[in-house]
């Protein structure tokens, strides 16, 4: 009666239609017939092949009711569907879930918000029934579509647009886990399905601000938290993102950037980077480098983008790379840092192209837009070295040769980034930034040895820019080589040049030079002295630089000096001291009182680490003398804002020097072996003053020995001229002898960059030896001259001069020195 029939046709009805009807009552208000839905249910359970009749009737009935706007039937209708999928599991219920679905999508087209609830209630049931076979057949785009548009909802109510909101995240997170585990689980990843699902998603989780349990505020007991369409949106990602595997990764991480760019939301970047970090912290670690490459291919689709744009991705970058770096991050390492570096090219060239474009007009624009780019840079600069300093030694090393090959030197050949292009101004730019990263990088850095910190291939180029002129650029040198040298961590207790009354408070860390270490010294050690002896005689130099230069001594002094070594060390403070004394490169006042200033500060550290007391003794008396006489040759006066210079240094007493003799003296007596301090130390000649646009430092020392004809006085008259290397140079094959002059010098200075300190110090000892003895040969012609003499010689060797010397006719083919 209740479906509009008569008694007698009621009762020659199917049996099915007659128990479907049975469930309903005459007032919908009464709720579902529960005796009857036992019945139904029993009876669906014993006949399984009725299932899909079943299904078909209770459609049929539910899309004439949903017509009729009789929502009670409804819900009726669906709370039976619900019991019956719960019930059933045979194989029999796959045309009945279709059934169901198609009751499902009916009430998601309704325009009726409680039936889209409703709906999307039963899907999710169904959602959570694990079916024992998969269907092959059935297909969930329609869902995907509606649920999506749900996500969206914008109803003038803001009760039902969250209630509909919800509903349509809860709807796809059923779909998600629907499909997760179905044999055609792949469909859900595709494209034109995500690019509908991860939208839906982060738009509800952009409200994620404005709620105050994302501030960590306690759920109340009702369970409001779970009904925050913010929170249950980022739970549906998260789950979405931990279900992704290798190949649709990308799928599932393109469409967020699609989003970002639509909204703007790069600058600020405060939601995109909350949402890559949820990305990084959901999937599996091992895919990180596919979201890391993801980031690395949109910044360069972006790359024209405005200077914050760029800056918002670049940050998002590193927050990725924080976390992957904890992880494994793949072949993604030099891709990050090839991208990085070829950005930051890019962002100089742009605010080197607006400062041309400007000329002479510096409008506010021009102006902002310089300061965007710098943004950018240091941004880059700052993942640069972040991502580095979390990577482990074995790739640090690697990536600190990779950054310092990037590096352009003036004049150099190798695969820096090109700067041609940009000029003198945009080449030192990027050299500046580049070593700020690469002192990032080296943060932190232990080896265990110094060998493994400074290879030969990175310290040649590590050291080229400290000869450059630029202040800056030396200064982030020496704190790159002060990152690696420095393996105790005492750095930041020898911060500020000062004289240290007693260095024991200072608890220095140090161990046992290594056999290693004393290769390292052997091999490289005059390089590290060249460059800083160099580098204390640019005029440029501020207080900075004199501190670094110190520190550098001393942390060379605690990690790397032997016995050897520290002789080394004080021939270089000695050859420090008379660059300001002789000022032959014309420094100004203030440069030599801090150099003078550094030596005293040095060699006070260096005798107490020493512990020789008449070094010591020696080192206190000068600084005593200084402090009363000459204070500005101490680093507490000189390096002060207001400091008295004095007008010239050549009438000062040598009581306010380091003197080499008695620095000998009280080292003999403690063992050392003092020989080479009588020897002046001479820095290194090597090609890097014509990488670094450096005037050459050789100067050319010659002993000439002009021989004056005497048989005859027409002869004398005739022969006036000095015979010397030029003139003999004219009389042969100009071409031959500058060949073999060159090969010459070649060897000479490969020689000296090379061989050990003890080979060259025996060689010019040699040498020194045969030069008295050819000499002395002279000399006692001059007392027993022979009865014929040939001819005369004019000898002039240090300050003696000899002339009138009868020369037999025999020659001296040794007698040189080069």
């Amino acid at each position: 009666l209740s479906a509009g029939v008569c008694c007698c046709c009621a009762a020659l009805r199917p049996r099915y239609k007659r128990l479907v009807d049975n469930i309903f009552p005459e007032d919908p208000k009464d709720g579902l017939v529960k005796a009857d839905m036992e019945k139904l249910t029993f009876y669906a359970v014993s006949a399984p092949e009725k299932l899909d009749r079943i299904g078909a009737y209770l459609a049929e009935r539910l899309s004439r009711d949903v017509v009729r706007h009789r929502y009670g039937y409804v819900l009726i209708a669906m709370e039976a569907l619900d019991q019956l999928l719960m019930a059933c599991h045979s194989q029999s219920i796959k045309p009945f879930v279709e059934s169901f679905l198609h009751m499902v999508a009916k009430l998601l087209e309704s325009g009726e918000p409680k039936l889209q609830v409703l709906g999307t209630n039963s899907f999710v049931k169904f959602a959570n029934i694990e079916e024992d076979t998969p269907s092959y057949h059935r297909r969930y785009d329609f869902f995907v579509s509606r649920f999506s548009a749900m996500c969206h909802s914008c109803d003038h109510d803001p009760e039902i647009q969250k209630e509909i909101r919800i509903a349509g995240i809860r709807g796809i997170q059923g779909v998600v886990r629907k499909t997760v585990n179905d044999e055609l689980r792949a469909t859900i990843w595709e494209p034109q399905h995500m690019d509908k699902i991860v939208p839906s998603l982060l738009f509800n989780m952009q409200k994620i601000e404005d709620v105050d349990s994302r501030t960590g505020l306690p759920s109340s007991p009702t369970g409001e938290k779970e009904e925050n369409p913010a929170l249950l949106a980022e739970n549906c990602f998260r789950e979405l993102l931990g279900r992704a595997t290798y190949g649709i990764m990308n799928n599932a991480v393109r469409p967020v950037f699609a989003h970002l760019d639509h909204h703007k939301l790069w600058d600020p970047n405060e939601f995109a980077v909350s949402c890559f970090k949820i990305i990084m912290y959901s999937i599996q670690a091992q895919y990180s480098h596919h979201v890391i490459q993801e980031i690395l291919r949109h910044l360069d689709v972006c790359k024209r983008d405005s200077p914050r744009v760029r800056a918002g991705i670049i940050q998002v970058l590193l927050e990725a790379v924080a976390i992957a770096a904890k992880g494994s991050i793949g072949p993604a390492v030099l891709e990050v840092f090839n991208t990085l570096l070829k950005h930051l090219r890019i962002s100089v060239d742009f605010e080197l192209g607006d400062r041309r474009s400007s000329s002479g007009s510096a409008t506010f624009s021009t102006a902002s837009k310089e300061s965007d780019e710098r943004i950018v840079q240091n941004a880059i600069i700052q993942t640069i070295g972040f991502f580095g300093s979390n990577l482990p030694d074995y790739q640090r090393s690697e990536i600190m040769m990779f950054i310092m090959g990037k590096v352009p030197v003036f004049g150099s050949t190798s695969q820096s980034l090109d700067t041609s292009h940009l000029g003198d101004l945009g080449t030192r730019r990027i050299q500046i930034m580049l070593l700020r990263s690469l002192l990032m990088v080296t943060s932190g850095y232990k080896a265990t040895t110094i060998t493994n910190a400074l290879p030969a291939p990175f310290l040649d180029p590590l050291l080229s820019p400290s000869l450059m002129e630029d202040s800056e650029l030396r200064q982030l040198v020496l704190e790159i080589l002060h990152n690696l040298i420095d393996r105790h961590d005492n750095r930041a207790k020898l911060r500020g040049i000062r004289i240290i009354p007693d260095v024991s408070d200072l608890k220095i860390k140090r161990d046992k030079i290594s056999r290693q270490d004393v290769s390292f010294m052997k091999k490289h050690g005059q390089q590290l002295y060249r460059h800083i002896y160099l580098g204390c005689k640019e005029e440029d130099n501020v207080q900075k630089n004199f501190e670094l230069l110190y520190t550098s001594l001393a942390l060379t002094t605690i990690e790397l000096a032997n016995e050897e070594v520290v002789i080394d060390l004080i021939r270089l403070a000695i050859a420090l001291q008379d660059i300001a004394i002789i000022n032959e490169d014309n420094l100004p006042m203030f440069n030599r009182c801090g150099v003078m200033a550094l030596v005293a500060a040095y060699l006070n550290f260096l005798s107490q680490m020493i512990a020789v007391p008449a070094f010591c003794q020696h080192v206190s008396k000068v600084i005593e003398t200084r402090s009363l006489e000459a204070p500005y040759f101490l680093p507490e006066t000189i390096f002060k804002d207001k400091c008295n210079l004095p007008i010239s240094l050549e009438k000062h007493e040598k009581n306010l020097f380091f003197l080499t003799n008695k620095i000998a003296e009280s080292l003999g007596g403690s063992g050392y072996s003092v020989e080479r301090l009588s020897v002046p130390y001479v820095p290194q000649v090597t090609d890097e003053d014509r990488l670094s646009r450096r005037k050459s430092i050789v100067d050319t020392v010659s002993i000439q020995v002009d021989i004056l004809p005497g048989n005859n006085t027409e002869d004398k008259v005739n022969n006036t001229e000095e015979i010397t290397f030029e003139a003999l140079k004219k009389a042969i094959d100009n071409n031959g002898l500058e060949e073999q002059e060159k090969e010459k010098r070649r060897l000479v200075i490969e020689k000296f960059q090379k061989a050990p300190f003890e080979e060259i110090a025996a060689q010019c000892e040699t040498k020194a030896n045969l030069l008295h003895d050819r000499l002395a040969q002279i000399l006692e012609l001059t007392i027993r001259p022979p009865p014929s003499p040939s001819g005369t010689m004019t000898v002039t060797a240090g300050h003696a001069h000899y002339q009138s010397v009868p020369v037999y006719e025999m020659k001296f083919p040794d007698l040189c020195v080069y």
